[in-house]
C-alpha cells in the first residue's frame, strides 16, 4: 500500500498544480503569481516546496481560491486578483469548493503539529537584543488636567497615569510588550520626561502630531511618504493623512456622522503603523502607532495585540515586507457603537497605503546615525 502523503506536501503539490489550472497557453510562473498576490517570489517557492513546504496563512489561501476560481483572472498575459463581487455565481461556487479543499489540507497539516519546516514569523513586539524598550506618550495639556480629578500631585488620591495621553493604547500595549519581553526593561515616558538613555533603546511612539513632539519629528522626515495634517479648526476636512504616490497627493480623512442634536460621532478613524531604524541609535528601532483620534491609535495597536487578528496581521507584515527594516501601513479603523474593530490587514479594503523602501540601494542612502542631531540631554528630567 502506498504510504499516506504528508498533508503539507499535498497542499504544496496542489498549489503548484493550480498554476496550470486556468487552461491558458500563458504559463503562470512564480513571479507572475507573486505579483498578483503582492508577495515575494521566495515566499511562493516556500509554499510550493516539494521537500519542506511552509504553510500559507488562511488569508493567502482565500486569495488563491479567488484567483484560480475563474479564467478571467488571466488576461493578456497579466494575472489579476479580482474582487469577490466581480465573480459570477458559478465562479463563486468554484471558489468555495477550492477554498474548502485548501483549508482542509492546511487543517490536516496543523493537526499533525508544527514541524520545524513551518515558516516561523517574527513577533513584531519581541525585541530579542535585550535593549530597553521605551513607550513614549504625550503629556495631557495642563488646562485639561486641571479639569480632571486626581490629577493634582498634592491630591492624596493622585494618579500619575492621568498625565499620559492615549491611555487606552498605552495600557493595551504595555502589557503586551512586557509579556513578549519578560527579561527586558520596559519604560513608560512622556515626551517631556525622556532621558538621553531612552533614545538609545527601542522607542515606541504613541499618538499623533498634536501633543507628541517625537511623532511630529519623525513624520517630518522628507523620505517618508506619509504626512499627518491636523487643522482642527476646519475638522474633519482639515484633518487627514496625506500620501505621496509618485508625486500625486492622496488624502485619507476620518469619517464622522452628525446626530440630531448636532453631536459628531466618529465612525471611522485612520491608524498609522511605522517601523524603522532608530535615527539616534541605528542598532535599535523606532515604532509609531498613531491616528487622527485616540481610537485610531488604539486600533493600530490592537492590530498587533488583539488575539482575533494579531497572528494573521503578523503573518501579513512578514510576508509583505520580508526582512525590510523600514515599512509603513496606513489602515482604516472602524468604530461601531463607540467600540473599535481591530483592523484585519489581510483584507485589502483595510489597508489604505503601505510602503517600504523600493530596494537595498535606497536604504544605503539613508543618513547615518552620526548625521542626525544628538538627542537632547535630559538627564536632569527624571
Amino acid at each position: 500500500m502506498e504510504p499516506e502523503k504528508d498533508p503539507r506536501q499535498a497542499l504544496a503539490q496542489r498549489l503548484r498544480s493550480l498554476r496550470g489550472s486556468l487552461g491558458s497557453h500563458v504559463r503562470i510562473t512564480q513571479p507572475l503569481l507573486a505579483r498578483a498576490l503582492n508577495v515575494s517570489v521566495p515566499l511562493i517557492s516556500s509554499w510550493e516546496s516539494a521537500t519542506s513546504p511552509a504553510l500559507p496563512p488562511r488569508g493567502r489561501l482565500e486569495a488563491y481560491a479567488t484567483l484560480f476560481s475563474t479564467s478571467r483572472s488571466l488576461q493578456e498575459g497579466t494575472l489579476r486578483l479580482m474582487e469577490i463581487s466581480e465573480l459570477t455565481e458559478d465562479e463563486l461556487r468554484h471558489r468555495s469548493a477550492l477554498l474548502r479543499e485548501l483549508l482542509d489540507l492546511r487543517s490536516a497539516a496543523l493537526t499533525r503539529g508544527s514541524p520545524p519546516s513551518v515558516r516561523p514569523y517574527r513577533n513584531l513586539w519581541a525585541f530579542d537584543d535585550g535593549r530597553p524598550i521605551t513607550i513614549v506618550s504625550a503629556q495631557v495639556p495642563a488646562d485639561m488636567l486641571r479639569r480632571m480629578p486626581y490629577s493634582d500631585p498634592k491630591d492624596p488620591d493622585y494618579v500619575e497615569l492621568y498625565n499620559y495621553a492615549d491611555l487606552d493604547a498605552l495600557v493595551e500595549l504595555y502589557g503586551h510588550i512586557r509579556a513578549c519581553n519578560p527579561d527586558t526593561e520596559t519604560r513608560l515616558r512622556r515626551t517631556s520626561t525622556l532621558t538621553s538613555d531612552d533614545y538609545r533603546g527601542h522607542l515606541i511612539l504613541l499618538g499623533g502630531i498634536d501633543w507628541n513632539e517625537e511623532t511630529r519629528k519623525l513624520l517630518s522626515d522628507p523620505s517618508l511618504p506619509v504626512e499627518q495634517v491636523a487643522h482642527w479648526e476646519t475638522a474633519p476636512q482639515g484633518t487627514y493623512f496625506e500620501i505621496d504616490e509618485g508625486g500625486r497627493k492622496v488624502r485619507h480623512h476620518p469619517q464622522l456622522s452628525t446626530e440630531e442634536d448636532g453631536t459628531q460621532v466618529l465612525q471611522q478613524d485612520i491608524g498609522h503603523f511605522y517601523r524603522g531604524p532608530n535615527p539616534y541609535f541605528r542598532r535599535s528601532t523606532i515604532t509609531l502607532c498613531n491616528g487622527m483620534y485616540a481610537r485610531g491609535t488604539l486600533g493600530v495597536v490592537r492590530a498587533l495585540t488583539d488575539p482575533e487578528v494579531r497572528d494573521d496581521n503578523t503573518a501579513y507584515v512578514n510576508d509583505r515586507f520580508g526582512s525590510s527594516a523600514t515599512y509603513s501601513i496606513l489602515s482604516r479603523v472602524v468604530i461601531i457603537d463607540g467600540k473599535i474593530l481591530s483592523p484585519d490587514w489581510q483584507m485589502p479594503e483595510n489597508r489604505l497605503h503601505e510602503w517600504t523602501p523600493l530596494d537595498d540601494e535606497e536604504s544605503k542612502d539613508e543618513p547615518r546615525a552620526e548625521d542626525h542631531p544628538s538627542p537632547p540631554d535630559r538627564r536632569n528630567q527624571r
